[in-house]
Parts: structure tokens; C-alpha cells; sequence
């Protein structure tokens, strides 16, 4: 895949990367099955499915050599094996089981909210059987402290205890 075409799928990965971040495209072997939210299958296949994903993407991120970081924004781009219209949120159930090996290689702590954001998933170019692919975008270190002060992005301060609705 060339830079347009990551690019094109991930239009905000220049605005991510601005020559400060390393990134890292790793993609599963073509051809996998793969799990679609919409359809409904036993719990058995799914695991049975989600296991082999979770599996070729700790190899696909060895492969890579993507070494342990500590936060990453984690672009998913399905690449459909036709130009037939495609849900690509629908895939979801697939990117969990990939970004799992992740994990699995020890690329992140974990994939919860202070060390990942994403999978962002996007639709990528048609590849015979079809396949899934991630960018791996590293992010800074969250420093703890208090706030930045000035125009820009904050944190959202929630209130402590009692019940939100």
C-alpha cells in the first residue's frame, strides 16, 4: 500500500504524524475469514474465528517488527475482495480479534482507552479474498499533570460520584 493510498483512507494520519510520530503498516495474509457483526453465528465459531485472527495478527505484528509502545492510534482498513457496498463498521468483531494480537505481542499494555484510540476503521483497496489491515500510529506518552491552559483541546472534567444520566 503507497502513502497515497494509506492517505486516502486515513486522511488524518498526516495530521496525526506531522513528522513526529512513527507509523507501521501491518496487514493479515489475504483470504482469512472473518467476522461481520450482522451476521449471526454460534458462539463457538465466532471464538473459533476471533482465535485465528488473534493469532495472524500477533504473527503480522512480529512480522512488522513493531516494537512495544506505549499509546497508538490504530487505523483499521478492511480491503473488500470486490467493489460491492460494504459497511466497514460492520467488521468490527474482526479489527477486536487483530488489535488483540497486538496486545498479544506485546506492541501495547492493553487495549483499553489510555492506550489505544481506535481501531478507525476505513475502507482500503480491493485485494482478492480480502483482507484487513492496521496502521499503527505511535502517540506521545500521557504525562499526568494538570491541564494545559490556552486555546485548544481539553480534557473533559466529569463529575465525581452520585449518578449521571
Amino acid at each position: 500500500m503507497s502513502i497515497d493510498e494509506i492517505l486516502a483512507v486515513a486522511p488524518t494520519l498526516a495530521q496525526l504524524t506531522a513528522g513526529t510520530c512513527r507509523v507501521w503498516h501491518v496487514q493479515l495474509p489475504p483470504g482469512l475469514p472473518l467476522i461481520n457483526a450482522n451476521r449471526r453465528i454460534h458462539h463457538m465459531q465466532r471464538a473459533k474465528l476471533t482465535k485465528v485472527l488473534r493469532r495472524e495478527g500477533r504473527k503480522a505484528v512480529e512480522r512488522a517488527r513493531v516494537p512495544a509502545l506505549e499509546r497508538a492510534h490504530i487505523f483499521g482498513i478492511f480491503c473488500p475482495e470486490d467493489n460491492g457496498h460494504r459497511d466497514v463498521g460492520n467488521w468490527y468483531p474482526s479489527f477486536k480479534g487483530f488489535v488483540d494480537g497486538v496486545v498479544d505481542a506485546g506492541v501495547l499494555p492493553d487495549d483499553d482507552d489510555t492506550h489505544l484510540i481506535g481501531p478507525d476503521m476505513r475502507r482500503g483497496p480491493v485485494v482478492p479474498g480480502g483482507q484487513l489491515r492496521l496502521l499503527i500510529v505511535q502517540l506521545p506518552d500521557l504525562t499526568p499533570g494538570p491541564a494545559p491552559a490556552g486555546p485548544g483541546p481539553h480534557p473533559i472534567a466529569l463529575p465525581s460520584g452520585g449518578r449521571h444520566g
